[in-house]
């Protein structure tokens, strides 16, 4: 039959468990939102680099151009 103090130190560690357990979920659910967050943020980069690509000549086709050609006509 276990006696008191093996049931007081039971308890304890049962204690100590459902502490860590608590801080875990608290962890868990700040890493999601950082996650959900970073998502966010993400869409809204892609959004606009398709809009900067779209503001490129040329339709943004990444072809190399010649600083040359784009020089003001008084030069």
């Amino acid at each position: 039959m276990p006696d008191a103090n093996d049931l007081e130190q039971v308890h304890q560690r049962l204690e100590s468990l459902e502490i860590k357990a608590s801080y875990t979920e608290d962890l868990l659910d700040q890493l999601n939102m950082t996650i959900y967050q970073q998502q966010q943020l993400i869409e809204r980069l892609v959004e606009e680099i398709k809009t900067l690509r779209q503001q490129v000549p040329d339709g943004g086709s990444g072809s190399v151009r010649n600083l040359r050609d784009e020089l003001p006509p008084h030069y």
